[in-house]
């Protein structure tokens, strides 16, 4: 179930959302603006959303299959992380209602899933669910840091 919510929610949903609005709308928006709504939403809320929720609620998953850390000592850190992850995916998941929110929450996307990605890179460990983590974080970060710089140039 994690493989398949979280490609849909760093790959599909904000890749499919680019290509509907911007087939389906009257006035096209540029596909760049478009990526960094998407992605600000679906990967940078509704994943932290529901990330945060396991966290919080289920903090062993994350420690143990994604941190690779099998000590109940690391689950307090954990759904502190938890609680930070909803806050992040409130605020970018409320992008969609307040379109003001994109470029902030953009900027933190990047930092958090770039620093994500680079730690899952740099750990020695690397499970399935840890490469999963580390390809889509590495891959949501490029996606928001495109925007990013599209936004600082025009």
């Amino acid at each position: 179930m994690y493989v398949i919510i979280v490609l849909l929610l760093c790959v599909v949903l904000p890749i499919g959302s680019v290509v509907v609005e911007h087939e389906s709308a009257a006035m096209t928006a540029p596909w760049l603006a478009l990526v960094g709504k998407w992605f600000v939403f679906w990967s940078g809320g509704i994943r932290l959303l529901l990330a945060g929720g396991r966290q919080v609620a289920q903090p062993r998953f994350t420690a143990k299959d994604i941190l690779g850390i099998a000590s109940d000592d690391a689950l307090p850190l954990v759904q502190e992380l938890g609680i930070a992850n909803l806050a992040a995916g409130i605020a970018a998941t409320l992008s969609i209602v307040f379109p003001a929110f994109v470029l902030p929450m953009a900027i933190v996307g990047a930092i958090f899933y770039g620093g994500a990605g680079i730690r899952h890179a740099l750990g020695t460990r690397h499970t399935f669910n840890q490469k999963l983590a580390m390809a889509t974080d590495l891959l949501v970060a490029a996606a928001l840091v495109v925007y990013l710089i599209y936004r600082a140039v025009a």
